[in-house]
C-alpha cells in the first residue's frame, strides 16, 4: 500500500475514535449529573494538551522522524480512551461525583490529548515529503477526506452502540478502534528524505508568514468546535429528545456533515485544480450559511440540511487552509508549520467548549449565530491579508 494509503488509513482510524463520542459526551455528561459548562471544561482539558503540545510534537519530528512521533501520537489515543472510560466508569458507580469527577475526565482528556497531539501535524507534515509542490492541495485533502470519512461513520457507530448497549459503549468501541490504529501506524514507513536528508533549523519568518492563516484556522476551527460542543443540545432540546435517543439523531446529522465534506473533497479537491486561497474564500461562506441555517431551524429536516451545508463548507476550507500553510512554508519547516497550524487549531479546541456551552446557556442559537459571523470577519482578513499568488510554486516558487 502506498504511503498516503497508510497514512489516510491512521487518520481515519484516530479521528474516527474521537467522532465516535461526538453525540455521546453531552448526553453521558448529564447523565453523570453535569451541566453544559462541565461537560465543556472536560473537552477544553483535551484542547488544552492539544495547543501546548502540538507544536513540540511538530518540531520533534523533525529529528526523531515522523514514523516514531506518529506511534507515540497513536499510542495516545488509546491511552486517552482507556484513562477516559475508567473515569466515566466511576462517575457511573458514583464513587466520584460532582468536581471530583469532572477532576477525573479533565486528568483523563489531558493526558490523551497531550500525547494525540502529535498525531495531526506530523501527518500533515508527512503528506507535505510524500507529495510535491503542485500535488500538495490533493496530498492534503486526503488528510481532510480521512476527516470527513470518520464523521460519516463515527457518529453514527456511537450512536447506534449507545442505543443498543448503553452510553458508555462508544467509548469501549473508541478503545477497539485505536488498538487497531496502533496496528495500522506500526506499517508506516519513513519517508525516504525524511530518513537521508539533514535539516536546517526552521526560519524565524515562519511564524509572520503564517500569522493571518493561523487566525484563519483558529476562527474556521472555533466554528466547526462551537457547532460539535453544541449540536447535540440544540438537536435534544429543539426536537425534545429523550437522551437516550439523542445519540442517534445527532448522529444522522453528523453523518451527513460527514458526507458533505468527503464528497466535497472526493470530488471537488482531488478532482478539479483549485488555489487554495480560492477555496477558503468560497468555503467559508457556505460554512456561514449553514450555521445560519442551523440558528434558525426549527424541525429534524432542516436541522439535517443546516449541518450539512456546513460539512460542504468545511470540506473546502479545511484542505485549502491547510495546504496553504505547507505552501508558504520550507521543506525544512514542514513539521514545524504543521505544529503552528495544529496549535492554532488546538487554542479553537480549548476556546469552543469553554465559549460554546456558556453561550448556548444565554440562547440556545447563540452559537451560530456568533461563529457565523466571525466566519464572515474572516474572508475579509484572508481577501485582503494574504496575497492571491500565496502558495502558488509557479509565481512563487518555494519559500526562501
Amino acid at each position: 500500500m502506498r504511503p498516503l494509503g497508510i497514512l489516510f488509513l491512521t487518520l481515519f482510524t484516530s479521528i474516527l475514535g474521537l467522532s465516535i463520542l461526538f453525540p455521546v459526551l453531552a448526553p453521558l455528561g448529564r447523565h453523570l449529573g453535569l451541566g453544559e459548562t462541565a461537560i465543556g471544561l472536560t473537552s477544553a482539558a483535551y484542547a488544552l494538551a492539544q495547543l501546548v503540545f502540538a507544536p513540540f510534537w511538530g518540531r520533534t519530528s523533525e529529528r526523531w522522524g515522523r514514523r516514531p512521533v506518529l506511534i507515540v501520537g497513536v499510542a495516545g489515543f488509546l491511552l486517552g480512551f482507556v484513562l477516559l472510560l475508567g473515569a466515566v466508569e466511576l462517575g457511573e458507580q458514583r464513587l466520584l461525583t460532582g468536581a471530583p469527577l469532572v477532576a477525573a475526565l479533565f486528568a483523563a482528556r489531558l493526558v490523551g490529548g497531550a500525547l494525540s497531539s502529535a498525531v495531526l501535524p506530523t501527518a500533515q507534515a508527512y503528506a507535505a515529503d510524500v507529495t510535491p509542490p503542485h500535488e500538495r492541495t490533493r496530498g492534503m485533502a486526503v488528510i481532510g477526506a480521512a476527516f470527513g470519512l470518520s464523521v460519516v461513520l463515527g457518529p453514527g457507530i456511537g450512536g447506534l452502540a449507545a442505543h443498543h448497549f448503553g452510553l458508555i459503549a462508544p467509548i469501549v468501541v473508541s478503545i477497539a478502534v485505536g488498538a487497531v490504529n496502533l496496528v495500522l501506524v506500526l506499517r508506516l514507513q519513513e519517508p525516504e528524505r525524511r530518513s537521508s536528508d539533514v535539516r536546517s533549523p526552521a526560519s524565524a519568518s515562519l511564524f509572520s508568514r503564517l500569522r493571518p492563516l493561523l487566525l484563519a484556522s483558529f476562527v474556521i476551527t472555533t466554528a466547526a468546535v462551537l457547532m460539535e460542543q453544541t449540536i447535540a443540545f440544540l438537536y435534544q432540546d429543539v426536537l425534545a429528545l429523550r437522551p437516550e435517543d439523542t445519540p442517534g439523531v445527532v448522529g444522522v446529522g453528523l453523518f451527513a456533515y460527514g458526507v458533505a465534506a468527503v464528497l466535497t473533497q472526493g470530488l471537488i479537491v482531488r478532482r478539479v485544480k483549485i488555489a487554495p486561497r480560492t477555496m477558503i474564500l468560497v468555503g467559508m461562506p457556505i460554512t456561514a450559511l449553514g450555521l445560519l441555517g442551523l440558528s434558525v431551524a426549527d424541525g429534524r429536516a432542516l436541522l439535517i440540511a443546516a449541518t450539512a451545508l456546513q460539512g460542504l463548507g468545511q470540506g473546502l476550507v479545511q484542505p485549502g487552509a491547510t495546504s496553504l500553510v505547507s505552501l508558504l512554508a520550507r521543506d525544512d519547516e514542514q513539521g514545524t508549520a504543521a505544529g503552528l497550524g495544529s496549535s492554532a487549531g488546538g487554542l479553537a479546541r480549548l476556546v469552543g467548549p469553554l465559549v460554546g456551552p456558556a453561550l448556548y446557556e444565554l440562547d440556545e442559537r447563540l452559537p451560530f449565530r456568533v461563529s457565523s459571523a466571525l466566519l464572515g470577519l474572516t474572508v475579509v482578513l484572508v481577501l485582503f491579508s494574504v496575497p492571491v499568488s500565496a502558495g502558488v510554486p509557479s509565481a512563487a516558487g518555494r519559500p526562501k
